[in-house]
C-alpha cells in the first residue's frame, strides 16, 4: 500500500509557488495579495488562519487577516468586501467559514467579486466549473484531485466514487473528475447498500463526516482512496476511512491528519495565485 504523503506533496507544491511568486515580483514588481476575514473566536477557524497567514508569508504573498467580533453587522462585513474588490494589491478574499448565524453565509459569498474568489464558492465560479470553463476550485476537493493524480496520472475511463454531497467538496470533486474522463458516481448517507456502491469504485474519496465508515471489505483490490474526513473521538482526530483494514487492500491511501489537510491550504495559495494571474489577462 502507497500512503499518499500530503505533507510532502504540499511542500512539494509550495515550493514550486514560491518560485513563481518570485517570478511575479521581478516581473511586475509587485505580489499577490490574500486578504482572509475572520469573525467570531471560534478556535478551529483561528487556527486554520493562522496557518494559512504563516503558508502565505512563506512563499511570499501579501499576506492580511481582518478580525471581527462574533456580534459584527452583516453590513459592515458587506462593506469590507466592497472595499477589498476594489483593491489592486488584494488579489484573493476568502471570508472564513462558518460564520454567526445572524449572517447569511450565501450574501456573503455573493457579494466577493468571483475573480477573487479564493474558496471557488460563488454561483459564477461554481457554474464554470460545471461548465467545464476556467474558475477557481474550491480548495479541499483541488487538494484531492491533485494527490490522485500524483499515484495515477491518467485518470480516462476510471469508476470514481464520491461519498458526500457537500458544496464544499462532493460536488465539486465530482466535476473535477468528470473532466478526466472518470464515471462518477456521487454517493451519500441515505444511499442504498453504500457498500456495494464503494466495491465498484478504482478511486473512493469519502467525505461524509462518519468516523470510519468506510471498511476494508467496502474497497476493492488496487483502488485508491482519498479519507476527506475529520472526525474528533475518543481516540483521537480519526477520518471517514477505517484506517488498519483500508490499508491491506487499497493500492494508496491518505492519511488522517496528515493526508488531504496540507493540500487545502497549499491549494489554498495556488488558487490565489492563480487568480492574480487571471487579473492580467
Amino acid at each position: 500500500m502507497n500512503l499518499i504523503d500530503g505533507k510532502k506533496i504540499a511542500a512539494q507544491l509550495r515550493n514550486k509557488l514560491k518560485v513563481e511568486v518570485d517570478s511575479i515580483q521581478k516581473k511586475f514588481n509587485r505580489v499577490p495579495g490574500l486578504t482572509v476575514i475572520l469573525i467570531g473566536d471560534f478556535a478551529p477557524s483561528q487556527i486554520y488562519v493562522r496557518n494559512k497567514e504563516k503558508s502565505a508569508k512563506e512563499i511570499g504573498l501579501r499576506s492580511e487577516i481582518v478580525k471581527y467580533p462574533k456580534d459584527v453587522q452583516e453590513k459592515t462585513v458587506l462593506n469590507k468586501i466592497d472595499e477589498l474588490n476594489k483593491d489592486d494589491d488584494v488579489s484573493g478574499i476568502l471570508v472564513q467559514l462558518p460564520l454567526p448565524d445572524h449572517i447569511d453565509k450565501q450574501k456573503i459569498i455573493e457579494r466577493i467579486n468571483p475573480e477573487k474568489d479564493v474558496d471557488g464558492f460563488h454561483p459564477h465560479n461554481v457554474g464554470n466549473l460545471s461548465s467545464g470553463y476556467e474558475s477557481s476550485v474550491p480548495c479541499t476537493p483541488l487538494g484531492c484531485y491533485l494527490l490522485i493524480k500524483e499515484i495515477e496520472p491518467n485518470l480516462s475511463g476510471k469508476k470514481a466514487i464520491v461519498i458526500g454531497r457537500s458544496n464544499l467538496n462532493g460536488k465539486p470533486m465530482a466535476q473535477l473528475l468528470l473532466k478526466e474522463n472518470c464515471t462518477v458516481t456521487i454517493t451519500h448517507s441515505k444511499t442504498k447498500d453504500l457498500k456495494n456502491e464503494c466495491n465498484k469504485g478504482d478511486i473512493v474519496i469519502a467525505a461524509v463526516g462518519i468516523p470510519e465508515l468506510v471498511k476494508g471489505d467496502w474497497i476493492k483490490k488496487d483502488a485508491i482512496v482519498i479519507d476527506v474526513g475529520i472526525n474528533k473521538t475518543e481516540k483521537g482526530i480519526i477520518g471517514d476511512v477505517a484506517f488498519e483494514e483500508v490499508s491491506k487492500v487499497a493500492k494508496a491511501l491518505t492519511p488522517v491528519p496528515g493526508g488531504v489537510g496540507p493540500m487545502t491550504i497549499a491549494c489554498l495559495l495556488k488558487n490565489t495565485i492563480d487568480c492574480f494571474k487571471r487579473s492580467l489577462k
